[in-house]
């Protein structure tokens, strides 16, 4: 790999996390950043969501969600972010050249010397390579750091394995407002939406824009998971009900057209016919990480994104992750401020300081007990609070309110106050119990208490 463009930190991926680092990084005196996205525009997501809401966090002010990616590309240009649409990051190396990635293990490994805006080579580029394609060709990039924010998708039909026939007429979420929102087209007849978390209404909120007819969402759990609020205006404004504890269990589409699905409830019982025209799959959200997987980075088998510690620093030196592809899935404000968290990470190990991503004392792993499902980060580094000064946390069930326990070796760190554990929301867990963990004495586990 020769003849390569070398930059201070590549950042794959224009959601918000990377916009919003990506203007971080330039504000901190990080030099040439390149973002890339495989998208026509930079924006992710909120690109084609019409709704208001974004923003409240991060810019401190209520946005609809175009005008929140516009504003976070315009945040990031305007400060000298190089950001490239139309990209796609096709390949990542993260060890030497013609070498397995760097091994990690061990507190006492090196890091290669870097100073923000020296002339000089950061770190060892020969180490960290990217092949980025494009409608222009295919090019290497050589950066100092990476940070990978390419965010998170809906499970669609195949990875749910609803069997029946493959129609038009089936979509997720992204898939339906990208057709609505940016595509301008109109949708008529009955849908269906599968599943009950915030963004299924959003979705069925889409539908009714769109001309569609929402008769019902269905969830397989015993009640929906999104605020009250949502589910009674959904109730009022549209008349639409939720129908719970039951699946669909097969799609019925003879001659290529959807006519209708089978519904039965939890465990098999009471099979049904539901006919529609349309049919959404929401939520069940996975972080897209086939990049990271293809780079050998550890994969966190809770969330199924990069194995990340409280810096956000990823099982390769010089690779950090944020945003979605940490954890799905948060807001786009969140996931914005998980990228400015990264970027002041990336700047102190660019800036060649000690940085808590070294390894200096080593990770604390992270663990979680039934019902809980995982933890994110999923490492503690001793002296580098997580983004947010807190930890996220989803639970596979529903518990009236419960406290969260936080344990090492036997000895309890903190108590979390009473709350209601939901499936699908966010479970926030305080880290001013950081300072009590022992970097010596083994995984740190929390659980709900009895």
């Amino acid at each position: 790999m020769t003849d390569a463009t070398e930059v201070d930190v590549l950042v794959v991926g224009a959601g918000p996390a990377c916009l919003t680092a990506a203007a971080e990084l330039r504000r901190l005196g990080v030099g040439r950043v390149l973002v890339t996205d495989r998208e026509a525009q930079p924006g992710g997501v909120p690109r084609h969501s019409q709704h208001t809401g974004y923003g409240l966090r991060d810019r401190h002010r209520v946005l609809t969600g175009p005008a929140y990616a516009r504003a976070l590309a315009e945040a990031a240009r305007a400060v000298g972010a190089e950001v490239r649409p139309g990209c796609t990051v096709t390949g990542l190396q993260v060890g030497a050249a013609g070498a397995p990635p760097a091994d990690e293990s061990g507190p006492d490994r090196e890091r290669p010397a870097a100073v923000v805006n020296a002339d000089e080579p950061r770190c060892d580029r020969e180490r960290l390579a990217a092949v980025v394609t494009s409608a222009r060709g295919v090019q290497t990039v050589r950066p100092a750091a990476v940070l990978l924010a390419t965010g998170c998708r809906e499970r669609p039909r195949s990875a749910r394995l609803v069997p029946g026939d493959r129609p038009a007429g089936i979509m997720t979420t992204g898939e339906l407002q990208q057709r609505v929102y940016l595509n301008g087209e109109r949708l008529s007849g009955r849908a269906l939406v599968v599943g009950a978390e915030h963004v299924a209404f959003s979705a069925a909120v889409t539908l009714a824009h769109a001309g569609a007819r929402v008769i019902a969402l269905v969830t397989d759990l015993e009640r929906h998971q999104s605020y009250a609020a949502f589910r009674a205006g959904a109730a009022l404004r549209w008349r639409t009900p939720v129908w719970t504890s039951a699946v669909v269990t097969r799609i019925d589409g003879p001659g290529g057209r959807l006519a209708g699905v089978e519904i039965a409830d939890v465990g098999g019982g009471n099979p049904r016919y539901v006919p529609c025209e349309l049919i959404v799959f929401t939520g069940d959200w996975i972080p897209d990480h086939a990049l990271a997987r293809s780079a050998g980075l550890t994969i966190d088998p809770g969330t199924s994104g990069p194995a990340v510690d409280t810096a956000l620093a990823t099982s390769s030196d010089g690779v950090f992750a944020a945003g979605n592809l940490v954890h799905a899935a948060e807001t786009a404000d969140i996931a914005a401020l998980s990228g400015r968290h990264a970027a002041r990470q990336i700047a102190a190990y660019l800036g060649g300081r000690p940085a808590p991503a070294a390894g200096r004392p080593p990770r604390v792993p992270l663990e979680v007990a039934t019902p809980l499902r995982w933890i994110s980060p999923n490492a503690v580094t001793p002296g580098c609070p997580p983004p947010l000064g807190r930890f996220t946390l989803r639970t596979a069930e529903f518990r009236r309110p419960a406290s969260l326990e936080v344990r090492q070796a036997g000895r309890l760190l903190a108590r979390s106050r009473p709350r209601r554990l939901i499936p699908g929301r966010p479970v926030r867990l305080a880290a001013g119990w950081l300072a009590a963990v022992d970097p010596a004495a083994g995984p740190v586990r929390v659980a709900v208490s009895p």
